[in-house]
C-alpha cells in the first residue's frame, strides 16, 4: 500500500534526530552509574580507635612515641592491634578499635601490658585516620563497632530502592508517558542527589538515598523503552547494549571524583551535578509516536513524525493513511480481548520450567558478578581509585565484543563462553598470591569483562526465548531476580572478613552452574520472535525454520504496518 514502504525506510534509518535523542538520553545513564556505585568511597570505613576519656600527653604505638593522638596513623602505617596513651591526669589507657582499657597498678607507659585492666565502652566516640578521606558517612555518624551493621545496610537498601523504582516507573511510563517519566526521574536524581549531601542524620540519609535509587532505577528502565521506540530494528541491538556503556562511564567518574574530592558531602554534590545538563534540556525531548498512537493522540504523533522528517531532511509520511488502512483491515479492525498472564505461564510445561529457572539463574549471576567485581575493587590492593576506574573501563570493550559475538556466533555460545570464563577467572584470582596485586587486578578486570558481556546480553536473549504473550513477563521477572542479585552483592563482598576470596568463590560457583545450564537453552540467532508456546517448543526440538511466519495478531499486524518497534522488551537491569 502507498506510504508503508516509505515509512519503514524512514523509521528504520537512524539519522540525525534519532542520534541526537539517543546520545542525550544515554548521557543521563552516566548519572545512574554514578549513584549506583557512589557508596564505594562515600561509605568507606577508615582505620579508627576508641577516643580516651581526657586529653592525651603521650602516645605509644609499637615502639614509636608521639604527643598527639592523631599522629598514630602516620607512626604505624599498618593496622595496629592497640595504642597505649598517657592522659594529662597521669592515667594510662590502652585503646583498640572498639574498646578502651584502663591500666591498673602501672606507672610507666608500656605498649605490651598483660596485667589487670578494666574495660570501658567507647562512650566518648572515636578517632579516625583522615589521611585518605577527610570524612565519610561512617566517620560522620560513627558507623563502626556495634553500629557497623548500619554502614553495611547502605548499599543493600539502595538496591532495594532500585527494585521498587523499576516497578513504579514501568507502570508510570505506560500511564502518563515516557517523556514525563523521564522528566520526573531525571529531576528526582538531581534533587535527591543534592539532598543526600545535606542530610542531618543516618536515617534521613538512608531515606533520601532510597528515593534517589528509585529515581535512578526508574530512568534506566524507561530510557531503554524510549530510545528503542525511536531507533529502528536494524540498530536496536547495538543501541540497547551500548546504553550500558554510559553506565560504565559513570563508574569511571566515581573513581575520578573519589580521588579528587575526599569529603563525602562535597563528593556527593560534585557527582550529582552530572545530571544538570540533561535536566536543562530534557524538556526538548518529544513523546514517542508509539505511546501517542496507543493513547489515540494521532495529531501529536504526526507532529513528532514531521519533526523527525525535518531533522533528517527527508519527506514525512502521513500516519492517517496508515491508520485508515489498519482500521479497515479485517484482522486489525476487530476488537480483541486482552488476556492477563501470570508467572505460572513461565512454567508452561517441564521444558519451559527448566528454561525459566535457567534464565532466572543467569540474570541473578550477571547481577551478582557485576556488582561483586565492582564493589570488591577497593579490596584488591594497590590504588583503589584506579582499580574501580579500570572496572568501569573494561566494560566498554566487553559490550562491543558481546554485540559482535552475538550476531556472529549466536546468543547461546557467547553467553556460555562468558559465564564459564567468569568462573575460571574467579578460580584464577583465588590462587594469585596477595603480594601480586597487579595480577589480581588484571584478573579481576578479565572477570568483569566476561560477566559484563553476559549481563549485557541476557535481557535481549530472554526476550527472544519467550513468545509475545509472555515476553514482557519473562523479561520483567528476570529483572526482578537480577535486582535480588544486586541486593545480595554487597553482603557477598562483606564476606571478605571471613575469607578474602569468598566473593570470587560464590560468583565462580554460580557462574559455572549458569554456564553449564545455558547449554540446554535453544539458539535464537536469525529466528523470528515467537507469538505462541508451540513455536518455542518447535525451536527447542529443532523442527522450526527461520522462514516460519508469525501467527497473525492485532499487535503484530499494526506494528509491522506502521513500523513501530514492539516495546515488550524490557530495559536493562543495572
Amino acid at each position: 500500500m502507498p506510504g508503508i514502504p516509505h515509512y519503514e525506510k524512514f523509521k528504520n534509518s537512524v539519522s540525525r534526530f534519532q542520534i541526537f535523542l539517543y546520545f542525550v538520553c544515554a548521557f543521563q545513564n552516566i548519572s545512574c552509574g554514578i549513584h549506583y556505585l557512589a557508596s564505594v568511597f562515600m561509605a568507606v570505613t577508615p582505620r579508627h580507635a576508641c577516643r580516651p576519656p581526657g586529653n592525651v600527653s603521650q602516645v605509644l604505638s609499637q615502639n614509636l612515641s608521639s604527643s598527639r593522638l592523631e599522629d598514630i596513623w602516620a607512626l604505624s602505617p599498618g593496622q595496629e592491634s592497640h595504642v597505649a596513651v598517657r592522659l594529662q591526669d597521669g592515667s594510662l589507657w590502652e585503646l583498640t578499635s572498639c574498646r578502651r582499657s584502663w591500666k591498673k597498678d602501672i606507672l610507666n607507659l608500656e605498649y605490651d601490658y598483660n596485667d589487670s585492666k578494666r574495660d570501658f565502652s567507647c562512650s566518648d566516640g572515636y578517632i579516625y585516620d583522615h589521611s585518605k578521606w577527610e570524612s565519610t558517612v561512617v566517620t560522620e555518624w560513627d558507623l563502626v563497632c556495634h553500629r557497623e551493621w548500619l554502614a553495611k545496610l547502605i548499599q543493600p537498601v539502595f538496591m532495594l530502592g532500585v527494585l521498587l523504582g523499576a516497578v513504579i516507573s514501568g507502570y508510570l511510563s505506560d500511564r502518563v508517558g515516557r517523556r514525563r517519566t523521564l522528566w520526573c526521574t531525571s529531576v528526582g536524581q538531581f534533587l535527591f542527589g543534592i539532598a543526600v549531601a545535606f542530610t542531618f542524620d543516618y536515617y534521613s540519609f538512608m531515606v533520601t538515598r532510597f528515593l534517589l535509587a528509585m529515581a535512578a532505577s526508574g530512568y534506566l528502565v524507561v530510557v531503554f523503552v524510549y530510545v528503542t521506540e525511536f531507533i529502528g530494528m536494524r540498530s536496536r541491538t547495538w543501541a540497547s547494549i551500548h546504553v550500558h556503556s554510559f553506565f560504565a562511564v559513570g563508574i569511571m567518574v566515581v573513581a575520578l571524583t573519589g580521588y579528587l574530592v575526599r569529603t563525602w558531602w562535597l563528593y556527593q554534590i560534585v557527582l550529582s551535578t552530572v545530571t544538570v545538563p540533561f535536566v536543562l534540556c530534557c524538556w526538548l525531548l518529544p513523546e514517542t509516536p508509539f505511546w501517542l498512537l496507543s493513547e489515540g493522540r494521532y495529531e501529536e504523533a504526526q507532529k513528532v513524525v514531521d519533526t523527525m522528517a525535518k531533522w533528517n531532511r527527508t519527506s514525512s509520511c502521513k500516519l492517517s493513511e496508515l491508520l485508515s488502512l489498519d482500521q479497515h483491515d479485517p484482522v486489525v479492525g476487530k476488537p480483541s480481548e486482552v488476556k492477563k498472564h501470570s508467572v505460572r505461564e513461565l512454567f508452561y510445561d517441564w521444558n519451559i520450567a527448566i528454561r525459566t529457572l535457567t534464565v532466572w539463574l543467569i540474570w541473578f549471576t550477571g547481577s551478582l558478578g557485576f556488582y561483586s567485581f565492582s564493589l570488591n575493587s577497593v579490596n584488591l590492593g594497590g590504588n583503589e581509585y584506579l582499580n574501580l576506574f579500570l572496572m568501569g573501563a573494561v566494560e566498554l570493550p566487553a559490550y562491543i565484543c558481546a554485540c559482535i559475538g552475538m550476531d556472529k556466533l549466536g546468543r547461546r555460545k557467547v553467553l556460555v563462553l562468558s559465564l564459564i570464563s567468569s568462573a575460571l577467572i574467579c578460580g584464577a584470582i583465588m590462587v594469585i598470591p596477595p603480594e601480586y596485586h597487579v595480577w589480581g587486578v588484571v584478573a579481576a578486570m578479565a572477570g568483569k569483562f566476561t560477566i559484563g558481556a553476559a549481563f549485557g546480553l541476557i535481557y535481549l536473549y530472554t526476550a527472544e526465548l519467550y513468545p509475545t504473550i509472555v515476553r514482557s513477563l519473562a523479561v520483567g521477572s528476570g529483572s526482578m531476580i537480577c535486582r535480588v542479585g544486586s541486593i545480595l552483592a554487597p553482603f557477598c563482598v562483606y564476606l571478605t572478613s571471613v575469607w578474602i576470596f569468598m566473593p570470587q568463590l560464590l560468583v565462580g560457583i554460580v557462574a559455572f552452574l549458569s554456564g553449564v545450564l545455558t547449554l540446554k537453552l535453544p539458539e535464537t540467532l536469525g529466528k523470528p520472535l515467537r507469538t505462541t508456546w508451540e513455536e518455542p517448543a518447535k525451536l527447542e526440538s529443532g523442527k522450526d525454520s527461520s522462514s516460519d511466519k508469525l501467527l497473525p495478531s492485532v499487535n503484530n499486524v499494526v506494528l509491522e504496518r506502521i513500523g513501530v518497534i514492539n516495546a515488550d522488551d524490557a530495559g536493562p537491569c543495572e
